[in-house]
């Protein structure tokens, strides 16, 4: 009786080993290698997205926004990325590497998630990964009331380089073009105060799939 008691979380530890570390939706499919180290790669199955767990450090102050945008499209390019799935892992890209991608609206401010600026906003990606995904809570509750329990990043899931900073997203915002959208890992928080060239933030790359995993077949 006593052997038995660890038998089975080591059989379901062994699962998990096998599938990929998964977590509300996430799962770690394998790596790419980029500048010659390794970096996960993440699926979020709510979005069919592949996120690569690598965080790009800022734009010099003038080039910001633009480099950024510039260096999520290179990692299109021949040989800039080499993959290695996990055993079983098999993957329909949808689309290319690009920085993620935001609803864009005015400048209406909320704490509901019905607006585009403001906290609890889901209908970004990165909203909805640092949300939905990933169980964060936002600085502020649905009625703009410090939230108890909040602790910035406090759910990293399979993430590894995730850091509780401002992320910029690859939206403009339409009615001032010269300032695009961001999405900020500690507060919840999203806005597109943002002056392009002036852009100090860091960026996430992600590109759309369709993932088929070992454990789904």
């Amino acid at each position: 009786m006593i052997k038995r008691a660890w038998i089975l979380p080591l059989i379901l530890f062994a699962v998990l080993i096998y599938s990929g570390t998964a977590f509300a939706g996430l799962t770690r499919i394998g790596t790419a290698t980029y500048n010659g180290n390794e970096y996960g790669l993440i699926y979020e199955d709510d979005q069919n997205l592949i996120w690569l767990d690598y965080t790009k450090p800022q734009e010099p102050f003038g080039v910001g926004w633009f480099g950024m945008v510039k260096w999520a499209a290179g990692l299109n390019y021949s040989g800039v990325l080499t993959y290695k799935f996990n055993p079983g892992v098999t993957v329909a890209w949808l689309g290319t590497w690009r920085l993620p991608l935001t609803v864009d609206g005015g400048r209406t401010f909320g704490y509901d998630g019905t607006t585009t600026a403001g906290f609890n906003i889901t209908t970004s990606e990165m909203g909805h990964l640092f949300y939905k995904s990933l169980g964060n809570l936002a600085y502020y509750d649905t009625k703009g009331n410090v939230q108890a329990g909040w602790a910035g990043l406090k759910n990293k899931g399979p993430f590894v380089n995730l850091l509780p900073n401002s992320y910029m997203s690859g939206t403009e915002y339409e009615a001032y073009p010269m300032h695009a959208w961001d999405f900020n890992m500690y507060f919840g928080s999203q806005g597109n105060m943002w002056f392009k060239p002036n852009f100090m933030c860091e960026a996430l790359a992600v590109r759309p799939a369709r993932v088929d995993l070992p454990s789904s077949k």
